[in-house]
């Protein structure tokens, strides 16, 4: 097995240093350092574990499903741009808690996924799909909560916002918006109480980041691409259309920034990179003036390098005649026929009035 180790610098958690200092010790930051290391050469397995080896000790929530069989409301057409639309569900689970899901991976060939919430929650689940990819039903749905490195529920203090997560050769990483922070984790999640190991070090700029428009998409840069070893992230929004969006190269040598223009008060939501090595980034806007609107744009690879400013490709927008809700979640996968599929998920915010989808597209290359 090549073991394939991120070169992030990732320090002892916030948590445990203020612990540390209430007891009157200091960290021991060598040792908390080398642990972190041989913590993620441990967590360096193979990327293919599926959904139903995750969260096994988590809670199984009853849910079914409605069908969405036509992307545009009203209409038949299943082809917009260089997107094949495959099918969708609506997800309607027995608990809240499996609500306002924010950031999502694709596992299995499609078969499974794992995602997680906007109040520090894990969630993962089976997606029942035909051979083209359509999806068919949801089963095996489970929750867990985020657990911090002493062990505690995420949820239990300042720093649950979590919007995103990415999964690389050396685990998870999730954003945290109201602290800018990135935390990592273990992969795989296997029975829903593994402690986050610690959090990647960034530098003040972002953790000043205003509150709910911090640090919202979040993505491993490929292996075999110059952003190996390295998180994207990207800020959710910006002052004005006038502003662009931030984003945010992290590396072993630091962080480094480019910009992604910003259009029509669209804020970004999530990010995955392509097999090929280009970056989707997804948008959602809701306003008075808009209403409700998502978009994707894709970006070559090559050119996210610092300093940048990225325009990017249109891949799709949709408004209020297409089944959209609160889009904020994106996964990519490749299945056996080397098809690549976009799962596209909303965040219901726990509210009745909303709706979580699952939405997959083709991608026509």
């Amino acid at each position: 097995m090549r073991v394939a180790v991120d070169a992030v610098r990732v320090v002892v958690s916030r948590q445990d240093r203020d612990n540390m200092a209430a007891e009157g010790r200091r960290p021991a930051v060598g040792i908390a350092l080398a642990a972190v290391v041989l913590s993620a050469l441990l967590c360096a397995v193979p990327l293919r574990a599926s959904a139903q080896e995750l969260l096994s000790a988590g809670q199984p929530v009853p849910s079914r499903t409605r069908p969405i069989e036509t992307f545009r409301i009203g209409a038949e057409d299943a082809t917009f741009g260089k997107l094949t639309y495959l099918g969708g569900l609506e997800l309607i689970a027995a608990d809240r808690k499996v609500g306002g899901l924010s950031g999502m991976i694709s596992l299995d060939g499609g078969n499974g996924f794992l995602a997680v919430t906007d109040n520090g929650h894990w969630v993962s689940g089976r997606i029942e799909q035909t051979a083209d990819g359509k999806p068919s039903g949801i089963t095996d749905l489970r929750f867990a909560p985020l657990l911090g490195a002493n062990g505690k529920k995420l949820d239990k203090r300042w720093g649950h916002d979590t919007e995103a997560l990415t999964l690389s050769g050396s685990g998870l990483y999730v954003t945290a918006e109201t602290r800018n922070a990135i935390y990592h984790f273990p992969w795989p999640i296997s029975t829903g109480k593994e402690k986050m190991i610690g959090e990647v070090a960034l530098p003040q700029d972002i953790r000043d980041l205003p509150r709910n428009t911090g640090l919202e998409a979040l993505a491993a840069g490929p292996e075999d691409s110059p952003l190996a070893g390295k998180l994207v992230a990207v800020a959710e929004s910006a002052p004005s259309d006038l502003h662009d969006l931030s984003g945010f190269i992290i590396g072993p040598k630091g962080t480094e920034r480019f910009s992604i223009r910003r259009h029509d008060r669209f804020d970004a939501t999530d990010a995955a990179f392509l097999p090929g090595g280009d970056m989707v980034l997804m948008e959602r806007r809701f306003t008075l003036r808009d209403l409700i609107g998502m978009r994707l744009r894709r970006f070559k690879g090559a050119d996210i390098v610092p300093g940048a400013v990225l325009e990017g490709e249109l891949l799709l927008e949709a408004d209020f005649n297409s089944q959209i809700d609160n889009m904020e979640a994106l996964g990519v996968h490749t299945n056996e026929k080397g098809e690549t599929i976009l799962t596209l998920v909303s965040d219901n915010n726990r509210s009745i009035l909303q709706r979580t989808l699952f939405l997959r597209f083709r991608l026509e290359e």
